[in-house]
C-alpha cells in the first residue's frame, strides 16, 4: 500500500504536469483550490504534505504555484460556498479533502477538474470514480 506523503507527492505533481505543461513557456502561476470540511490546523499536516508533492515537483506556492486554500471548520453548509469562491477565483483545479467537498466542487463547477485526495472510504471513492467522466481517473 502507497503511504499518504508518497501519494501526496505522486498527486501533487500529476494533477499539474499535463495542464500546464504548454503553458510553462508563459511563466504561468497555477492556481490550486484546496477545499476542506475541517479546520486548517486540523488539516495543516495534510496542506503541509501537499505543499512538499509541490516542491518535489517545481511548484512552490507563492512562486509558480498559489495555493487558495479554503476551510469549512467542521460546518459542511459551508462547504458549497467555500467552492463557489474557488470558482469565483478561476482556479485551474481543485483539491478536495473529503466526499463532502468534492460533491460541493462539483455542484460549483462541470469544468474545472477535481481531485479527491485524502477520502478514506474505499466504497465511496470507488462509485464516485466510475460515475465520474472524466480522462486520468484513479482508483
Amino acid at each position: 500500500m502507497i503511504d499518504r506523503r508518497a501519494f501526496i507527492s505522486a498527486l501533487a505533481g500529476g494533477l499539474l504536469a499535463a495542464p500546464l505543461g504548454v503553458e510553462a513557456q508563459q511563466a504561468r502561476v497555477a492556481r490550486i483550490g484546496y477545499l476542506s470540511l475541517v479546520s486548517a490546523s486540523a488539516d495543516a499536516a495534510n496542506v503541509e504534505a501537499f505543499r512538499q508533492g509541490l516542491r518535489e515537483h517545481a511548484y512552490v506556492d507563492g512562486q509558480n504555484a498559489l495555493i487558495e486554500a479554503r476551510h469549512a471548520e467542521g460546518a459542511s453548509e459551508r462547504l458549497p460556498a467555500l467552492a463557489a469562491e474557488l470558482v469565483r477565483l478561476k482556479v485551474d483545479v481543485v483539491v478536495a479533502s473529503t466526499t463532502s467537498a468534492v460533491r460541493a466542487a462539483q455542484q460549483a463547477s462541470s469544468t474545472i477538474p477535481i481531485v479527491m485526495a485524502f477520502t478514506a472510504d474505499r466504497r465511496r471513492r470507488r462509485s464516485w470514480l466510475e460515475a465520474t467522466p472524466r480522462v486520468g481517473r484513479w482508483a
